[in-house]
C-alpha cells in the first residue's frame, strides 16, 4: 500500500512539474497569434475600470507609481438629504467605458491623455468604513496622503510634466462619494505642499455653513463633518488660500432669514462667488475670465478643483443628492472646464453622483465621466511641454484644407 502511495505521489509531482513547465514556456509565435486574436477590447467589454485603465490596488502596492491616479472614495454617510453617492465611483467608471487609450483623442485639446507622456492608472477604491465617520475621515486622509505623496513616474527635471511647485509630484483625481471627501483631500494636500491650497469649487451650494447653526444643542465633532460644512472647517484649519479661491455655479437657498452666516468677514468666507445665472450675462468665457482673474496662473500656487455634479441642472444630471433647478448645461460647463486648463491643478474630485436617482440614460454618470476626462486631459496637456493647439488653440483651418487638397491630388494621380 505504501509503495502504491509513493508511486502516486511521484506521478503527481511529475505531472505538476510538467504542467508548470508547459505554462511557463509559451512559443513566441503562438503568443503573437493569441494577442492578434484576443487582445482587442471593445468599449462595452472588459472589467469596469476608469477608461479601461489597468486596475491596481495602489494602497497595498507601495511601489506602484503613476503621474495621475484615479481613485474612488465610496462614502456617503455625511449627507444632509438623499444618500447613495457611495455608489458614485462604480457608476462613473461604468460611464467612462467609451474612453480608452486607442479612442480617447481630445479634439479640442489636441492630445490623447491616455497615450501621451503621462502614466494614468486606476488605483481602485479606498475601503472606507460606513459605520463611523470619524474613522472614515481618518482613512481617507491617510489614503490621500499615501497616494498623493508618491513621486510621479515623470521626474521633476524631465521635459514633460508640470513645472513649479507640483513638479515631480503625482496627482489624484477622486471619484466620490459625497462632498465631505474634499476635507481629508485638502488636509493631505496641505501636508504635501506645506501651504494653503487655492480651491476652485463648482457647486450649486456654498458648503461653508457653520455646523453649530444647524443644531447647537445636538452637536459633536463627528456631526461637524458633513457635506455642507467641510469648507468652513477647512478654512478654520488654515487649509485654504481664501484670497484666491472661488465658488462657481451657485444657486443655493440658505438657512435663516439673512445670509450673514455665509458673508461675514471671517476668514472662512473669503471665496469669490460666481452665480449660475451669471452665465446669461457673461457667457462661458466670461465665467472663465472671472475665474482666471481670481485664481491666476501661478505655477507656485497649488489649485484643488472640486466639482459637485449638482452644478449641472437636474434636467441634465438628476442623479445627485441635493438637486437645485437652474444649473448649467453639460455643454456650458465643459466649455468652462476647457477654458481653465492652464490652472495649476494638483488634485481634483467629482462628487455627489447618486446613481439610484439617475435616469435610464445614466446622463449624470456620463457627465461625471466626461468631467473627469476633461480634468485628466488638462493635467496631461499642462505637462506636454509644448503648445498643442487643438480646436481652441492656434491651428488654422487652412492646414486642414491643404491636407485635403493633397489627398485629392494623390487620388487623381493614382487614378491616372
Amino acid at each position: 500500500m505504501k509503495y502504491t502511495l509513493g508511486l502516486l505521489a511521484l506521478a503527481s509531482t511529475a505531472l505538476s512539474h510538467a504542467h508548470h513547465d508547459d505554462t511557463e514556456v509559451v512559443p513566441e509565435r503562438l503568443q503573437e497569434e493569441l494577442l492578434k486574436k484576443w487582445d482587442q477590447e471593445w468599449t462595452f467589454s472588459g472589467i469596469a475600470s476608469f477608461a479601461h485603465l489597468k486596475p491596481v490596488k495602489c494602497l497595498i502596492e507601495p511601489d506602484e507609481r503613476y503621474d495621475i491616479a484615479v481613485v474612488g472614495a465610496p462614502f456617503d454617510t455625511a449627507v444632509s438629504y438623499r444618500p447613495g453617492a457611495r455608489f458614485g465611483p462604480r457608476a462613473i467608471r461604468a460611464a467612462s467605458a467609451r474612453q480608452m487609450a486607442g479612442t480617447a483623442y481630445n479634439t479640442r485639446a489636441g492630445i490623447n491623455p491616455y497615450s501621451s507622456w503621462a502614466t494614468v492608472k486606476d488605483c481602485g477604491d479606498i475601503p472606507i468604513i460606513p459605520f463611523d465617520n470619524a474613522v472614515a475621515e481618518r482613512q481617507m486622509y491617510e489614503a490621500f496622503l499615501e497616494l498623493g505623496s508618491r513621486p510621479a513616474i515623470t521626474s521633476a527635471d524631465s521635459k514633460y510634466g508640470t513645472k513649479g511647485i507640483s513638479a515631480g509630484k503625482a496627482k489624484l483625481v477622486t471619484l466620490g462619494g459625497d462632498h465631505s471627501i474634499a476635507l481629508p483631500a485638502l488636509r493631505a494636500l496641505y501636508h504635501i505642499y506645506q501651504k494653503p491650497i487655492t480651491v476652485l469649487h463648482f457647486d450649486a451650494h456654498l458648503d461653508t455653513w457653520n455646523p453649530v447653526r444647524y443644531s447647537a444643542y445636538w452637536t459633536s465633532e463627528q456631526a461637524a463633518f458633513n457635506h455642507g460644512s467641510f469648507f468652513h472647517k477647512a478654512s478654520r484649519e488654515g487649509l485654504i488660500c481664501n484670497s484666491t479661491s472661488a465658488h462657481a455655479g451657485l444657486r443655493t437657498r440658505l438657512t435663516g432669514v439673512t445670509d450673514s452666516d455665509y458673508t461675514n468677514p471671517g476668514p472662512e468666507q473669503g471665496f469669490m462667488r460666481i452665480h449660475a445665472d451669471d452665465i446669461d450675462d457673461l457667457g462661458p468665457m466670461g465665467i472663465v475670465d472671472k475665474i482666471i482673474g481670481r485664481i491666476g496662473l501661478d505655477s507656485e500656487q497649488p489649485v484643488y478643483l472640486s466639482v459637485d455634479i449638482d452644478v449641472l441642472d437636474p434636467a441634465t444630471a438628476p442623479g445627485t443628492g441635493t438637486p437645485e433647478p437652474g444649473g448649467w448645461t453639460t455643454r456650458e460647463f465643459i466649455r468652462i472646464m476647457r477654458g481653465i486648463e492652464k490652472l495649476n491643478i494638483v488634485g481634483a474630485d467629482i462628487v455627489e453622483v447618486s446613481p439610484s436617482y439617475d435616469n435610464k440614460g445614466e446622463t449624470t454618470a456620463l457627465a461625471a465621466a466626461q468631467v473627469a476626462f476633461e480634468i485628466i486631459t488638462s493635467m496631461v496637456k499642462a505637462g506636454a511641454g509644448e503648445d498643442l493647439g487643438g480646436w481652441y488653440g492656434y491651428k488654422e483651418e487652412k492646414v486642414e484644407e491643404t491636407v485635403i487638397e493633397d489627398e485629392v491630388k494623390k487620388e487623381r494621380k493614382d487614378e491616372l
